[in-house]
């Protein structure tokens, strides 16, 4: 394992989450009547400073990236760890598409909202996203368990883990029944996170080189029961 590169990819994905929960909060206070708990995140792409949003979304696929590359460069190898990060993968690749088809807006004097191809892409892809993401924070919490050194990670991300669940779940009965607090629901899915991926970079960027050395026979058994 190259310690070296897994401490830089960890410096860069915590960089990423601080940046982009940053320029998140100074894009909310720019539109007129914009309402972090009625209004999606996605609306922030849409208009004048739609730009920097798209920027931002493409800084998060970046950050999932290089969330994905530290942890396949952390120990123990295993399915869950590979299966993980590819979810992880996914979800943030979603994050990139987002910036390439604008959500759908309502028109002023229109009722409802008029349905485009690429704002039915962008739905798609932004719930493809939110569930490769979950499934992926889900499989890597389990494998950090058996992580040497990244105990208190685990409980940190299994935390965090919960809270993606709990933001989803919610997204989807606002998105059903309270419309109105889809963005609150969303912001709380997205804490979780982004959370997440600062909480584990800080905890893998942590770890000593002595964790990629040949291990002990404790350690070994770890590994064989991960890799089942």
């Amino acid at each position: 394992m190259n310690s070296d590169g897994r401490r830089q990819f960890c410096t860069a994905a915590m960089a990423g989450v601080a940046t982009y929960v940053g320029v998140d909060i100074v894009l909310q206070r720019l539109p007129p009547h914009y309402s972090v708990i009625h209004d999606a995140e996605s609306n922030l792409a849409v208009g004048p400073y739609g730009w920097i949003m798209n920027l931002n979304f493409l800084g998060r696929a970046a950050t999932a990236l290089c969330v994905m590359r530290a942890v396949v460069r952390t120990a123990p190898a295993s399915r869950p760890r590979s299966i993980g990060a590819l979810l992880l993968g996914i979800g943030g690749a979603s994050s990139a598409v987002l910036a390439f088809f604008p959500t759908d807006v309502r028109p002023e004097g229109v009722a409802g909202p008029v349905a485009t191809s690429g704002g039915v892409v962008h739905v798609v892809v932004a719930g493809v996203g939110f569930l490769a993401a979950l499934a992926g924070v889900s499989t890597l919490t389990w494998w950090l368990r058996y992580s040497p050194g990244l105990r208190r990670t685990y409980h940190m991300a299994s935390v965090l883990t919960g809270t993606t669940a709990v933001g989803l779940a919610s997204m989807g009965v606002a998105g059903r029944f309270l419309p109105g607090f889809l963005g609150l629901a969303e912001r709380i899915a997205l804490a979780g996170i982004l959370g997440w991926a600062f909480a584990v970079s800080q905890g893998i960027r942590g770890l000593p080189t002595e964790v990629d050395s040949p291990g002990s026979p404790l350690r070994r058994r770890r590994y064989r029961r991960l890799a089942r």
